[in-house]
């Protein structure tokens, strides 16, 4: 079962970050899938110039020129995008028995597994001796 697919949202977890000109951090929609390389390409991801011969339709309009495409990335390069949370997410599947018409079938689904950066629980900064000694000399 394919982890990556058509349609789903990923975001970009190595390279240049977006600072420095990079896609680190990017997240967008994959518009195809390149099994035979194990590549995917994203949308608004990894940008390059394409140089197309000038020639002309039936038409009579001008084709070519310069394009800006979306390029293949690697499939280790990006991580799904879990929709509850907006962060990217491992994942796993899970199987189940579904009875129709007295034939089991095994039922396959994707399932993101929770994240081990669990959000920090902010808590109120103690204050230090020497600031509380000195608030009680103030008093």
């Amino acid at each position: 079962m394919a982890k990556i697919r058509k349609g789903d949202l990923v975001e970009v977890i190595t390279g240049t970050s977006q600072d420095r000109g990079g896609d680190r951090g990017k997240q967008g929609k994959v518009l195809e899938v390149l099994t035979a390389q194990d590549r995917v390409i994203v949308e608004g991801v990894n940008f390059v110039k394409k140089h197309t011969r000038v020639g002309q339709t039936q038409r009579g309009t001008q084709t070519g020129g310069i394009e800006t495409v979306e390029a293949p990335i690697h499939v280790s390069n990006v991580m799904l995008v879990n929709p509850e949370t907006g962060a990217p997410a491992r994942t796993g599947v899970k199987e189940e028995q579904v009875e129709k018409d007295g034939v089991t079938k095994t039922v396959r689904t994707r399932v993101f597994k929770d994240s081990r950066r669990e959000a920090k629980k902010t808590t109120a900064k103690k204050t230090s001796a020497k600031k509380s000694a000195t608030k009680k000399e103030a008093e």
